[in-house]
C-alpha cells in the first residue's frame, strides 16, 4: 500500500486518497483519516526472515526425507513431496520481498522479476490449499473406502499433481504476460503487486480474485470441512490408540493450518477487494480492513513452516494402509 505526502507532512495511503472522493466530496484531503502503515515494514521483514530460515531448512529436509521414504510409503506421498516443493519455491522468493519491505516498499529488481516473484508468492498459497485437499480426499478414500483405495496407483497421484502444476503455471504465465504488475508509487518508488488503480481491480484483477477465492479456497476448504469429520468419526472406532492419536493429529494439523493461515487471509483479502473496488467506503471499516490485510498477508506465509509438521506426523508410522480398518458392508 503506497503513501502520498501532502504539504502538511502527514502520510496518507493511496487507498485513502482513492476512497476519499466518495467519502468526503467537497472536503479537503487533509481531513481524511490516516491509516497507520509504518508497522508493515518491520512486520513483513521480521516474519518473512523467520519464515525464510525455518521454511528453507524444514522443506529441504522434508524433500530429502520424503524422497528417501517414497518407495516404502503410501502413494499419497506424491502430494506431500509436491507440497514441500511448492513451499521451497515460495521461500526462495522471500529474500526479494524482504528487501522490498526493508526498502519501504520500493522494488528495484525490474518488472519481470516483480511478475515472476509476485505470482510465485500467491500461487504457493493456492497450491498449498489444493494439495491439502488432495491429501484430505486421499485419507477419506483410504479410511471409508479401503478397497477402492488399494486400486489407486502412484501414477494416478502423479497425474493429479501434474494437472495442478499445469493449471498453476498456466495462471502464472497469464499473469506474467497480462501486463506490468508493478506501479509507480510516491517519492519516485516502484511498487510490486500493490497500488493497482481502481480500474484494474474492477476489470483485470476482478476475475483473478473471484476465481482464486471460489476455486482456490471456498471449494477446497469446504471439501476439507466435509471430509474430515467423517474421517475422524471412522478413525475413532479404531482400537489402537497410538495410531488413532497420530491419525487425528494429522487431521488437526491440516485444520489448524487452514484456520490460522488461509481463512483469515482470504476473509481480509475479500474485504480488501471490495474496498479497492469502492464497494466498501466506510472510513473506519476501511482502516480496519487495511490493517488486518497487512497482518494476514504476513501470517499466511507461516504455512510453509507448519506444513513439515504434517509430513512428520504422517510419516511417523502412520501410513493409511497400515491402519486396521474394517470395511463396512456398503463401502
Amino acid at each position: 500500500m503506497a503513501y502520498s505526502f501532502y504539504p502538511t507532512g502527514y502520510p496518507y495511503t493511496s487507498t485513502e486518497i482513492m476512497a476519499n472522493v466518495s467519502w468526503t466530496e467537497g472536503v479537503s484531503n487533509r481531513t481524511a483519516v490516516m491509516l497507520e502503515a509504518d508497522f508493515q515494514y518491520s512486520l513483513f521483514t521480521i516474519i518473512y526472515s523467520i519464515v525464510f530460515v525455518l521454511g528453507l531448512i524444514e522443506n529441504i529436509s522434508a524433500l530429502y526425507l520424503l524422497s528417501k521414504k517414497a518407495r516404502h510409503a503410501s502413494p499419497s506421498y506424491v502430494y506431500m513431496i509436491n507440497l514441500a516443493l511448492a513451499d521451497t519455491l515460495f521461500v526462495c522468493v522471500l529474500p526479494f520481498r524482504i528487501h522490498y519491505h526493508l526498502n519501504r516498499n520500493n522494488w528495484i529488481f525490474g518488472d519481470m522479476a516483480c511478475r515472476i516473484t509476485g505470482t510465485l508468492y500467491y500461487i504457493n498459497i493456492y497450491l498449498s490449499i489444493v494439495f491439502f485437499t488432495c491429501i484430505c480426499v486421499d485419507r477419506y478414500i483410504a479410511v471409508l473406502h479401503p478397497f477402492t483405495y488399494i486400486q489407486i496407483r502412484v501414477t494416478h497421484y502423479a497425474m493429479v499433481a501434474a494437472i495442478l502444476w499445469v493449471v498453476a503455471l498456466s495462471i502464472m504465465v497469464a499473469l506474467i504476460h497480462g501486463g506490468p504488475l508493478h506501479t509507480k508509487g510516491p517519492r519516485n518508488t516502484t511498487m510490486c503487486f500493490e497500488n493497482f488503480a481502481r480500474s484494474s481491480w474492477i476489470s483485470r484483477m476482478a476475475l483473478y480474485n473471484i476465481l482464486a477465492l471460489v476455486f482456490g479456497f471456498v471449494i477446497p476448504f469446504s471439501i476439507i470441512l466435509i471430509c474430515y469429520p467423517l474421517i475422524a468419526r471412522r478413525i475413532s472406532q479404531i482400537k489402537h490408540s497410538i495410531r488413532k492419536k497420530k491419525a487425528l493429529t494429522t487431521i488437526y494439523i491440516i485444520l489448524l493450518i487452514c484456520t490460522f493461515c488461509f481463512l483469515p487471509y482470504h476473509l481480509t483479502h475479500f474485504l480488501h477487494f471490495l474496498m479497492r473496488s469502492q464497494v466498501i467506503q466506510n472510513k473506519s471499516f476501511t482502516t480496519l480492513i487495511y490493517k488486518m490485510r497487512r497482518v494476514t498477508l504476513a501470517l499466511v506465509s507461516f504455512n510453509c513452516c507448519l506444513n513439515p509438521f504434517l509430513y512428520y506426523f504422517t510419516s511417523s508410522k502412520f501410513i493409511t494402509h497400515e491402519l486396521p480398518i474394517t470395511r463396512k458392508p456398503h463401502a
